[in-house]
This record gives C-alpha cells, structure tokens and sequence, in this order.
C-alpha cells in the first residue's frame, strides 16, 4: 500500500513537472519577438530620410516667380526621389506583414536595404546642384539599383513565408518578374547616363513606372491586419 502511494505520487509531481514545462514552452513561443519594433524602427527612419531631403530644399534668391525656374532640377530630383521613398515604404509595410515574429536574418535584411535607402538623399542633392550632370545621374541611378538589390532578398524572404492563401503563386511570380524588370531598368539607366544624363534619369522615371500600384493585380484581399501564427495552447 504504500509502495502505491508513493507511486502515485511521483506519477503526479511527474504530471505536474510536464504541465509545468508545457506552460512554459507555450510562454516562450508567446514572447517571440514581433515585428512591431522593428517596423517601428523602419518607420523613423524612413521619416529621417525625407526629412533631410525636405531640408534641402532652399527659397529662390529673387523674390520674384522668374526666381523659381533654376529650382527646377531641384524640384524634379526631389519628387522623383520621394515617389520612390514612397513606393519603398508602401512595399516594406505591406512585406512585413507576412512575417508572423522578428528572426536575425530579418532584422539584417531590413538594415541592409534601410541603408541603401538611406543613400538616396545624398545622391538627389548631388544631381539637383549639378543640373543633372552625367556623374551624379549615373551615381543616383545606382543608388536605386543598390535599393532594387537589398529589397529583392527582402521581398523573395517574406513571399517564402506568406500564406499560399493570402499571395498566390501567380502574384508571387508577377512580383519577382517586376523587380527583376525594374533591376533591369536601373542598370541600363545607369549605363545610358554616362553618355545621356537627361536620358539616364527618365528611364529612372519609367521604372518607377512598374510601381504606380504598387499591389500586384490581385491582391485586393491585403489588408492591413497582420498574418498571425497560431500559438499552441
């Protein structure tokens, strides 16, 4: 009889002990770090980017509208510059969804490609006080394609893991083709503005072209709600 009894009861501090560790293997699944920080994060800098852009911008000399018509390199590099911060970012919000926790691989992709958008302003400033002049066309046509290159990985890494549900394999191959047609288009922007910078920069313009939506067709089921992964009681 008492044998029995301490049987039964190591079988019930074992049960306890698995109940135990069970809660706390569905605690840590639970705190896996979001993506809120780091899309947080990404948002600021984002912010800081067209800030120093914005900060660029400088009045007319002349008081006058006659005044205003040297500003215009200024003012084109600038719009161009921020439709594509702008595109960036709407695609970045719209990835990042998809990733249900942060991982190292993510966060480095996500600095990578924050980085190379970072260059953008540098290289609008340089083109706008030149009057676009062939070097600084063919720097700030690189820039886009060293953008173009560090969001690729970003944007192959987030279809890998969006529902098949939600990003079909139709929209999938659409968006890798469009990137890999916008890669293209920066690289022979850059190439053509060696000899035509006027030239160079408009088919920067084009490319920008691919992304007037940037949604591919047939993703009006996107939302804003974030893809949840489920947690295991």
């Amino acid at each position: 009889m008492v044998f029995n009894g301490v049987t039964q009861k190591a079988c019930c501090q074992d049960e306890g002990f698995s109940s135990r560790l069970a809660g706390l293997e569905g605690f840590l699944v639970q705190q896996r770090p979001t993506t809120n920080r780091l899309a947080a994060f990404s948002d600021a800098v984002f912010a800081v980017i067209i800030t120093i852009m914005v900060l660029e911008l400088k009045p007319p000399e002349h008081p006058t509208f006659a005044g205003l018509r040297p500003l215009w390199p200024t003012a084109l590099s600038y719009l161009v510059s921020y439709y594509f911060i702008a595109i960036v970012w709407l695609n970045h919000h719209h990835l990042l969804r998809f990733f249900p926790h942060s991982t190292s691989r993510l966060i480095w992709i996500n600095f990578v490609h924050l980085f190379m958008v970072s260059l953008v302003p540098f290289s609008t400033m340089w083109v706008a006080e030149t009057q676009f002049a062939a070097a600084p066309v063919f720097v700030y046509a690189a820039v886009f394609v060293l953008v173009n290159l560090a969001y690729i990985p970003f944007e192959w890494h987030a279809l890998s893991v969006a529902p098949i549900e939600e990003v079909s394999l139709k929209i999938r191959r659409f968006a890798k083709v469009r990137s890999a047609a916008t890669l293209g288009t920066f690289i022979l922007a850059m190439l053509v503005s060696l000899k035509f910078p006027l030239l160079g920069f408009g088919l920067v313009c084009c490319a920008l072209l691919f992304y007037l939506r940037p949604e591919p067709p047939g993703t009006e089921q996107w939302t804003d709600e974030p893809v949840r992964e489920e947690i295991p009681s």
